[in-house]
């Protein structure tokens, strides 16, 4: 990951204090997120599977036992980014390790922009006035770095495998 990542100390703080925010009520956060996505992509539903078992609706999907997990590894994913903003470079192995992953299962990487729509969203309304453009940019910088990292993942792998 570029240790020359375009965040400035105070995208830094406005990054850790509306995270502070969020980070309380994490599966309930999440869930607006995931709902988003869903409104926006349906056809991410079938990516989520879980004991063979395929979701008829996202509401079904987004009430299950096993994708409120996933829900709380993806919230933790943006925690450990939060959490090393001054050094993102660390996470690099896992965030590549994680695109591998993502991969693995038939996410396709551009459906990472609409992940980092559903971010942005849920940010907004969790955060309500607060959520200042300023915010956004410094998210949507954040965001995009991990993804680049992630994406590294895809790039090791030979297409299709």
């Amino acid at each position: 990951m570029e240790s020359g990542l375009p965040l400035s100390g105070g995208q830094r703080a406005l990054i850790r204090e509306s995270w502070r925010r969020v980070s309380g009520s994490p599966v309930q956060h999440g869930l607006v997120l995931f709902t988003r996505l869903f409104d926006l992509d349906p056809d991410l539903l079938p990516l989520f599977q879980y004991n063979c078992k395929q979701f008829a609706s996202p509401q079904e999907c987004l009430s299950a036992p096993e994708f409120l997990d996933h829900i709380r590894k993806v919230m933790l994913v943006i925690d450990a980014a939060v959490s090393h903003l001054e050094n993102l470079p660390c996470l690099e192995e896992y965030l590549c390790n994680l695109g591998k992953k993502h991969q693995a299962v038939g996410v396709k990487v551009e459906s990472f922009s609409t992940v980092g729509e559903s971010l942005l969203y849920m940010l907004e309304k969790c955060l309500g006035a607060a959520f200042s453009p300023e915010v956004q940019e410094a998210w949507s910088k954040l965001y995009s770095a991990v993804v680049k990292a992630m994406q590294r993942g895809w790039e090791s792998l030979p297409e299709g495998d």
